[in-house]
């Protein structure tokens, strides 16, 4: 609230994408001019003069903010001020006073268009002349084989109306149908159109049919009651953000912290709607499925009476990705917030349900490679050394362990879908491999493994929900009453049932296993609102196959939703990162399908860029010459650059190639737990740890036939080519996932022969990293963005 002669500023994203373009002086030149507005609108200071009536219940008005920029506002109220575009130079307020500003009939939002600027750009970028200056040439006679034809329109085949009503701005259409190529559209989409129109264009140049359209993107946006006319209506509209809290300020004109702002209609409806039961959303890399995890997770606590618990859970697979989301949370809504949620994942969660149980003692879980190095152990002892490793882990954890299996009885009955059939003689066989595995685990000191671990807590937390529902049976029996003996027992110590959680809120879900979905469903009541998880099969880096549906998480109808457009990859390295997986399926974390149909950017950028190495070593030295690079002559900070590669092995080697090289980069290894706060330095770390990041320019290095995919898979495609399939798709979302990390820049390496995974026609584009180490200095023959 305001009072005295102070004011609200509400921001619009148009101001948000002005303001990313302009830079960090306009950023806080409009920063400081807010916070003053906020406090006295009658400073004489601000320099605010009326431009023109804005219908009958608004006004527009431009600010001049020294020394160079200049800010277009809308005034509804005496007190309520819209910021709408900013503009610098001398020219600043001869731009503002020619925009068009008008409110979406379908959206109700204010929208600026720069006519213009529009104009300009689309014709700046017609490679052959079109119908708008045929007319002005002189005649000229022309044999008919000679006439070349003109290009069609990008848009030809939807009309006018057909465009307004699907939400695009209707003083864009004359520069619309001027359109002929996917470039003159990126020249239109660049110059910070409005949301709503940058998405149906985008679609219908996808050849998205209008109906998909109006159902999937217009409907999203859609405001019920929009009033063209309504000027402090659309002021109110909730996607505008109010500069109220100065953290809002802080988050202006930060690419990386606009998810704090503004979210995509879907997104928000997402975030705030009351489900019946539990919700799924999915979507590709950079579609916002985190951000609408943690605005769901702000809107379940201002949900919740007052009160000291936490009754909410926000969990993730790994504790690097759980401190990002407690860092995040934290930026979104304070320590108000952060006071009513447990953050810490999966993993975390089980050890510590396991631990509080006194009765139960697994031991301490063994690290991944211990694990595998045990299954070698008992092959051995056995004498079954014609069962592999790799098979003997997967088998215990994705079907014994998945199906509860705790004795043979109950594995022989269990069934594989796919996976290698194999005969009841080779079930026994591999359960008394399992049994030798088990007692190892039990012999001093006692030893355990994480899946063992989640298992075991989903079992506790299991029979804990099973008292609480007989509770509530019994409570229910007897009308509420006749618990005088429970109450009193709960006084004196004790206490009645009851589950630790009201609300879960599960991010990269698709990495999660059987025993952990378990967990978490005994965690939680059934109920309105219980179980929320975002996540994308085609990112799954792990072989957790799990159907929710079979542990009580059912997300029928409009409680699963896709997101599919991308606000952090290019349309470029999204195109590239996107061949990798096209002709594979995947599922939708139930039992249907998923799919990257209707997969889009938003934004445009530089081709992936690709380098080819003779050796392993020459490929580490290229690739300090392209880092040091990138920092020296593009300004690119450290820390916004990151390595990804196959395995630790390589990561170690790059990590001391690197910090010893002719030009020396500082590294930060990416562990388990993340990389320590404010540390200084290119990321590095296997492909694994890429999950969930984002960097400004990614490295993918070791990109070979026989690293990516491993070479140890080529023994499945004969024997077992289900597992070879699964193992080379895992291999494939790998790549995918690192990829898709990058924000502006992708770079490719490899040495010796390509991935079987990178275009056919690779060679005929890759760079090459020997002649980039044949010059004194490090500039690559590539340009940069």
């Amino acid at each position: 609230m305001t009072s005295g002669t102070g004011a609200r500023v509400i921001m619009n994203m148009q101001v948000q994408k002005d303001l990313q373009r302009l830079g960090h002086q306009a950023n806080n030149q409009v920063i400081d001019f807010v916070r003053r507005l906020r406090e006295d609108r009658a400073n004489r200071s601000l320099r605010l003069a009326p431009l023109r009536a804005a219908g009958a219940n608004g006004e527009l008005l431009i600010a001049a903010i020294p020394p160079h920029h200049a800010a277009l506002l809308l005034r509804t109220e005496e007190r309520r001020f819209t910021v709408l575009a900013v503009r610098e130079g001398a020219a600043a307020h001869e731009e503002l006073s020619r925009l068009t500003v008008s409110i979406n009939p379908v959206s109700g939002l204010p929208e600026v268009i720069d006519q213009v600027r529009a104009s300009d750009n689309v014709l700046a970028f017609s490679s052959q002349s079109g119908p708008q200056d045929r007319a002005e040439r002189s005649p000229q006679v022309r044999s008919p084989a000679s006439v070349t034809p003109l290009p069609s329109e990008l848009f030809a085949d939807v009309s006018d109306d057909d465009l307004t009503g699907l939400g695009v701005s209707r003083s864009l259409l004359t520069s619309i149908r001027r359109i002929t190529s996917r470039e003159q559209l990126d020249a239109l989409l660049g110059d910070n159109v409005p949301e709503l129109t940058r998405d149906v264009l985008l679609a219908l140049a996808e050849d998205v049919p209008v109906q998909d359209v109006r159902r999937d993107i217009t409907d999203a946006w859609h405001t019920p009651g929009a009033d063209p006319e309504d000027w402090a209506g659309a002021a109110r509209h909730p996607a505008l953000v109010s500069t109220d809290d100065d953290a809002v300020l802080d988050a202006l004109g930060d690419s990386f912290e606009a998810w704090r702002l503004f979210l995509h209609p879907e997104q928000r409806r997402l975030a705030t709607t009351r489900f019946k039961g539990s919700a799924k959303v999915t979507g590709g890399p950079g579609t916002g499925k985190t951000v609408v995890a943690l605005h769901r997770v702000r809107h379940l606590v201002s949900q919740l009476p007052p009160g000291h618990d936490r009754p909410v859970l926000l969990t993730t697979y790994n504790t690097s990705l759980a401190e990002d989301l407690r860092q995040r949370l934290r930026k979104l809504g304070g320590d108000d917030v952060l006071e009513r949620v447990r953050i810490e994942s999966v993993e975390a969660l089980a050890r510590r349900i396991v631990a509080e149980e006194r009765s139960v003692d697994l031991g301490y879980p063994l690290p991944d490679d211990a694990a595998m190095s045990l299954w070698h152990t008992v092959r051995t002892e056995t004498g079954h050394l014609h069962y592999d490793a790799d098979f003997l882990d997967d088998e215990f954890r994705h079907v014994i362990i998945a199906n509860q299996c705790t004795l043979y009885t109950h594995y022989r009955g269990v069934g594989r879908p796919g996976r290698t059939r194999i005969t009841v003689k080779q079930k026994r066989e591999i359960w008394e491999l399992v049994e030798a595995y088990r007692a190892h685990l039990k012999a001093s000191p006692r030893q355990t493994t994480f899946d063992l671990v989640a298992a075991e807590a989903a079992r506790i937390a299991g029979e804990r929900k099973r008292d609480h529902d007989r509770f509530l049976e019994y409570k229910e029996e007897q009308g509420g009453r006749d618990l005088i003996h429970r109450e009193a027992a709960s006084l004196m110590g004790g206490s009645a049932p009851r589950l630790p959680f009201r609300h879960i809120v599960v991010d990269e879900a698709q990495d999660l296993s059987a025993s952990h979905w378990r967990l978490l469903r005994a965690l939680a009541p059934e109920g309105p609102n219980d179980i929320f998880l975002v996540g994308d099969a085609h990112q799954r880096i792990y072989a957790h196959r799990s159907i929710l549906s079979h542990y009580g998480i059912r997300t029928p109808g409009r409680a699963s939703r896709r997101l599919t457009l991308s606000y952090r990859t290019t349309r470029e390295i999204l195109g590239s990162a996107g061949g990798l997986l096209a002709g594979q399926p995947f599922d939708d974390m139930d039992l249907g399908d998923d799919t990257l149909d209707g997969y889009r950017s938003v934004l445009t950028g530089r081709a992936p860029e690709y380098w080819h190495a003779p050796d392993w070593q020459s490929e580490q030295r290229a690739l300090a010459a392209l880092l040091v690079e990138r920092h020296k002559k593009y300004g690119t900070p450290y820390e916004a650059m990151a390595v990804a590669v196959p395995d630790g092995t390589a990561a170690a080697q790059i990590a001391y190639t690197l910090g010893t090289s002719d030009h020396p980069v500082p590294v930060v290894e990416i562990g388990r737990d993340g990389v320590p706060e404010n540390a200084s330095g290119v990321r590095i770390g296997t492909m694994h740890r890429f999950k969930g990041l984002e960097f400004q320019r990614v490295f993918i290095a070791g990109v070979s036939e026989g690293q990516v995919p491993h070479q140890r898979i080529e023994p499945y495609r004969l024997n077992n080519p289900d597992r070879y399939r699964q193992e080379e798709q895992r291999a494939r979302s790998l790549v995918f996932v690192a990829a898709t990390r990058a924000r502006d820049e992708l770079v490719v390496s490899w040495n010796g022969r390509p991935s079987r995974f990178l275009p056919r026609d690779v060679h005929k584009i890759a760079h090459s990293a020997a002649s980039l180490l044949k010059a004194d200095s490090p500039p690559s023959s590539a340009s940069v963005a």
